[in-house]
Formats: C-alpha cells, structure tokens, sequence
C-alpha cells in the first residue's frame, strides 16, 4: 500500500459539551462546525496512528491517505456492491463539506513489524487527542506522525508487507472516491488518495446482521411453518437466543422461538459453491421462495437489526409488526468475507457488521480549495 500523508482536522473536545451528539450529527453540519471554530487545523501533511479501547480489548490502526492507484489496480478489494443513489448522496455531501469526515476501513493481514512499530511510537510520543466516550465506554487516543523519517519509515513497511487489503466498512466512501479520480483525471493533489484507517485482520470483528419481515406473504403461521419445514429441521426452543453455530439460525414467531439448521439436501444444493453463507440461503430459500422478496436490499418489508442492539433489538422491531416473522443469523467469519473477495465475488446485502466503528469527525481528512470541479452525472 503507498501511504500519503494528508492534511487533517481534528475536534477541539474543549468546546465540545456532549461528544455523542457532537459525532453523531458531524457527517451532515462538518462545514457549519468548522466554521464556527470547533475544528483545530493540521497544515501539515501527516499519518496518524489511531488506538480504540473497548472493554479488555485494545486495536491499533494506521490513518493515512492511500494512493488511488491501489484501488485501480485490485489491492483494495471489496465484497459489496453498491447503490448509485446513495453514492450520489455521499459525493454532494462530500463536495458540500470539503472533506472527508470518516476513513473507509480497511482490513490487513497482521505485520508484526508494523505492531512492533506503532506499539512502539505509542510509548515514545505524547497523544495528539484522547478522550472517552460514555456512551459506547470506548477510549480513543491519536498520535501524529509527522516527522519526514518518521513518515518514511512506515510507508516503507506498509509498501513492502501490506500489498493487499480488504474494505471492511466504506465501499460507497470508496465508489465516490473513484468517481472525483476519475472525473478530475487525477490530476488534483485531493483526489489523489483515498482517505482510510488500516488495521490488522485479528482487530476486526465482524458482528450478526438480523432480519425482521413485517408480514408472511398472505401465508397463516401454520402455513408458513410446514412450508418452512421443506428447508429447515425445526427445533422449539424455551428462550430467546442467537444460532451458536454456522448453518443454524433462531427464528421469532408470534412469540415463539425455533431453531432452525439447514436440511442435508439444501446444503448439497450449494456443495459446489467455493462460499456458503447463511444470509445467502436464507435469501433464496425463504426471502424469495417463500416471502416473495427479490430485492433483499430495497424491500420495505424487510428490516436490518445490527448485532450489537441485540435480541432485544430484534425483538423490538419484530412486536411493531404482529404479523412478522424475525430470524438471527451466525456472524459471517473474515476467512469468508477475504475468499469473496478474493474471486472477485460479493456479499448478499446485510450480511456483516463490522467493529471497531469509526466516528465521523474524529480525524478529518480536508479537501481544500481545489475542490471546485465540474462531476459529471
């Protein structure tokens, strides 16, 4: 990966009465908060090393710009399509703001020179930021790395271990990205690089992504339980709980809950596919057979419940609905999300919830005056 250092903004947390609103609404009011002073301004390119605690557990990364070329040339892979309305929406917000206010995540295989590197940096620098939010109990701290031999040293070794990485979260951030290289014909210093957090695959989590469907498509709940006993071994189960295991999931029904795995002559069906997926299966087999939902990612049926609301979170959206039917899913495992994208394949919609979260705002990437450019439709 080439590293380019960037030209950062980052909050002034002094002024700054309630950091959770403050983050959570950044994305849409960045150039109203810049402009009323709550930004400091780094005028000097620089990378940044990032570190979030939450809980026991501790990651790492690297804040840098990255250098279009790599996503041209397949070393930036993806595993999700993406939506033209919502990349739309995200470069007017771009060029609205003249910034990027939240890196895309990007996955790596783990470096030990690296780790050792940045641990390392951590121990001899005094943080550029630190604060805790309460509401997530997480602790951010940021170091700047700003030094020319300092800089140098970690492009080298991202350039020589790290020639493939993996977008985790921020493939539309990505899409709008290529569109202003492209539109600019990469001659703007700005949209030269792409704006991302590295960290190392073990850092990442990849959580649940649920579903809750308002209604069973005209089928009574007897009706819709034999036909779901063609695809499923269905077992009654006394509480709530999340499948604890790949090919098995937890359904809700008016108050019950099942578990379900997969009939032998299913998975036989799919013997030849080189990735198998539960949110695949249960798109084709229920979704679209027996719910009539084709479009999983556009159905208004169909709601998306991340893993970290829990069951509570299912259960929430699924008693809005009394006619609606909740299943829960195993996480998807990174060793799937790399094999997908690796042959150049994608995700069904929905299907991961990736940790750690970035924030918007947090460290911002500034586009600069230069961004007065013609995009074409």
């Amino acid at each position: 990966m080439q590293l380019l250092p960037f030209r950062a903004t980052f909050p002034k947390l002094e002024k700054i009465q309630t950091p959770e609103q403050f983050f959570g609404t950044v994305k849409q009011e960045y150039d109203k908060y810049f402009e009323e002073g709550f930004f400091h301004e780094i005028e000097e390119p620089s990378i940044f090393v990032y570190q979030i605690t939450k809980g026991s557990r501790s990651f790492t990364g690297v804040i840098s710009g990255v250098h279009m070329a790599d996503c041209l040339n397949d070393r930036i892979r993806k595993h999700e399509e993406t939506l033209a309305e919502k990349e739309e929406k995200q470069l007017q917000l771009l060029l609205r703001r003249k910034a990027a206010v939240k890196p895309v995540l990007l996955a790596h295989h783990p470096v030990p020179a690296i780790k050792n590197w940045l641990e390392q940096y951590k121990q001899e620098q005094v943080p550029l930021m630190q604060f805790q939010l309460s509401g997530d109990k997480e602790y951010h701290k940021i170091w700047r790395v700003a030094a020319p031999d300092q800089v140098a040293s970690l492009q080298a070794l991202f350039m020589e271990h790290v020639p493939i990485t993996y977008i985790a979260d921020g493939h539309h951030r990505t899409s709008t990205a290529l569109r202003l290289f492209d539109q600019t014909g990469g001659n703007k210093e700005d949209y030269a690089s792409l704006f991302a957090a590295f960290f190392p695959i073990h850092d990442i989590q990849i959580q649940d992504f649920n579903r809750v469907i308002k209604s069973l498509n005209g089928h009574s709940p007897a009706q819709f339980m034999a036909r779901l006993s063609h695809t499923f071994e269905i077992e009654p189960i006394e509480q709530a709980a999340k499948p604890s295991r790949k090919f098995e999931l937890t359904m809700y029904l008016r108050g019950e809950w099942y578990r379900l795995r997969w009939k032998e002559r299913i998975m036989l069906e799919y013997a030849s596919q080189p990735v198998v997926l539960d949110a695949m299966l249960l798109n084709h087999k229920v979704m679209s057979k027996l719910l009539g939902i084709e479009d999983v990612r556009n159905d208004q049926r169909v709601k998306y419940i991340e893993g970290p609301k829990g069951i509570a979170g299912v259960l929430k959206q699924a008693e809005k609905e009394p006619d609606s039917v909740a299943f829960c899913l195993y996480p998807v495992q990174m060793e799937e999300v790399i094999k997908v994208a690796d042959i150049g394949q994608v995700l069904p919609p929905k299907s991961t919830w990736f940790e750690p979260r970035m924030k918007n705002g947090l460290l911002v990437k500034r586009i600069g005056k230069q961004i007065g450019v013609e995009v074409k439709g």
